[in-house]
């Protein structure tokens, strides 16, 4: 259920509404639009409030029920497009942000000290590398834990990049806020919900890959524990990655078609992962120019020194140069509609 104030709505109004939202034992978010302040009425129980509870109180413009099952993540509750913001970057604005490294973060730091450079010198702003890798096989590598994050810092410091890295468990969720800018949550654990608690209570920004086979208003409902638990400023990036299917011949089916239907449905910001959708280097760049091309607001792009060495995902990372050929064929494609990278 939301409750919307009137535009003339005065602060003492609006927080008589929140009082009775709270004496009826039910939770609340707010959003403070430009024009008018939206509430959302959260718990068990909404569905059969009366709406006449609210519809009297001085100041409330209408009250409406939210038909879907996901509730902050949809436009009901916040009409204009959410645009998160890092360390001065936007996610979701006119620019495009590409976040580009390996797929793991290895022991020689030069490694994702030179995807860092390179990343940087063809325009990406955050730096991308596991330091934790949950894998399908337990004998493939894992990752450095906190030795990597140590290194994703160093490399911070030096090219000034942000950085993106997985959580894997709820256990761990401090120990890589106190290093990276943007928590990343994997396809296998979107509806982990209490990794995706423990990471909202952080109010970091959170990238929220879709799971394999979940469908869309799975993965909004994934996005609402999050934001349930993120504080005011709505602070997820959905990420489309895939989906499974009966066909083999890529990793994943790539779903971009789910870019326009985010749109109508979202107001959350949409990012792409050509690299773990296609899972192998040569369909890569279709697949981002594609993404680009059909609205998405960024890329999350594999890349390494030499990919047949890389400890993971080697077989989708692109060389430095044909990312660096990619970068600038984007930049073509993302001014002939109206946007920048």
């Amino acid at each position: 259920m939301i409750i919307e104030m009137r535009a003339t709505a005065t602060s003492k109004q609006i927080q008589q509404v929140i009082a009775r939202i709270k004496s009826l034992g039910f939770d609340l978010q707010i959003n403070e639009g430009v024009k008018r302040t939206v509430i959302c009425v959260l718990g068990a129980g909404t569905g059969v409030l009366d709406k006449g509870v609210f519809e009297v109180l001085p100041g409330v413009e209408q009250v409406l029920r939210i038909q879907k099952p996901y509730k902050l993540a949809s436009r009901d509750f916040k009409k204009t497009n959410t645009v998160v913001k890092i360390g001065g970057i936007e996610i979701g604005g006119k620019q495009l942000v590409i976040m580009a490294g390996p797929c793991s973060v290895e022991a020689n730091k030069s490694i994702t000290l030179s995807c860092a450079r390179v990343a940087k010198q063809n325009g990406a702003k955050i730096l991308r590398g596991g330091a934790f890798k949950p894998r399908t096989s337990p004998f493939a590598f894992q990752g450095l834990g906190e030795d990597g994050l140590k290194i994703l810092a160093e490399i911070r410091e030096e090219t000034g990049l942000l950085i993106v890295t997985e959580v894997v468990d709820k256990e761990d969720v401090e120990l890589v806020a106190k290093y990276v800018d943007i928590l990343q949550i994997g396809a296998r654990n979107m509806q982990n919900y209490r990794l995706l608690t423990a990471v909202g209570k952080t109010h970091k920004p959170v990238l929220l890959k879709r799971g394999f086979s979940a469908t869309v208003d799975e993965w909004l409902m994934a996005a609402d524990y999050v934001l349930q638990n993120n504080g005011p400023s709505p602070n997820v990036i959905l990420c489309n990655r895939g989906i499974r299917a009966f066909d083999n011949s890529t990793r994943f089916v790539y779903d971009v078609g789910v870019i326009p239907v985010i749109r109508q449905l979202t107001h959350l910001p949409i990012i792409t992962d050509p690299s773990h959708a296609a899972g192998k280097f040569q369909y890569v760049p279709d697949y981002a120019k594609m993404a680009v091309a059909g609205g998405t607001d960024g890329l999350i792009i594999e890349i390494h020194p030499n990919p047949k060495e890389a400890l993971s995902d080697g077989a989708q990372s692109l060389t430095f140069s044909d990312y660096a050929r990619l970068s600038k064929e984007l930049k073509i494609i993302a001014s002939a509609i109206g946007r920048s990278i």
